[in-house]
């Protein structure tokens, strides 16, 4: 090989790593995770007590596709954590305790990523707690139609009598 040659070849085979390098950069800082769901209102249907000295039994479930989320992920990530948490919104009793818990894998087109954890009710507190993790490799990838069915307990007729809310809030973080 001629010193011209090695030069040459030397010059290629250092673009190569810069490119490599800088798609590894660029891919790092473009870790723009998504979270999508729709916005879906549920009511709890709590049979009224017909006879004093009753209380309301049992807990109330929603229908086990009561949210859909979608989750978006960019390339080289590793995993990501979804996490749930809730806001008043606007009046909530804090003797109500809202529960979670993701009920399908939901659909993906990446092969080797997984998703795990949150198949059983965690509770939903005021500040966010992990909920599920989907692990990619080397993918850009989505995940969608991920159902989430809500769960309420504590009701009781210690509590005053009035209408509550609250907004459960994903969030999704690596």
């Amino acid at each position: 090989m001629k010193h011209t040659d090695a030069i040459i070849h030397h010059k290629i085979f250092s673009v190569k790593y810069i490119c490599l390098a800088l798609f590894i950069m660029f891919s790092y800082h473009s870790k723009a995770q998504s979270v999508t769901v729709p916005v879906t209102n549920w009511n709890a249907s709590i049979t009224a007590i017909t006879e004093a000295g009753n209380n309301y039994t049992g807990t109330y479930a929603s229908p086990t596709n009561q949210a859909s989320i979608n989750v978006g992920l960019p390339a080289l990530l590793g995993s990501v954590k979804v996490y749930v948490h809730y806001e008043a919104n606007p009046t909530w009793n804090s003797s109500l305790i809202l529960s979670a818990k993701r009920t399908s894998n939901g659909s993906t087109l990446c092969v080797g990523c997984s998703i795990s954890g949150g198949t059983s009710y965690i509770t939903v507190p005021l500040t966010a707690v992990e909920l599920f993790r989907i692990s990619t490799i080397l993918s850009v990838t989505s995940y969608t139609g991920i159902n989430i069915q809500y769960q309420v307990s504590g009701v009781s007729v210690t509590i005053p009598a009035a209408t509550y809310n609250s907004r459960i809030v994903f969030t999704v973080s690596n």
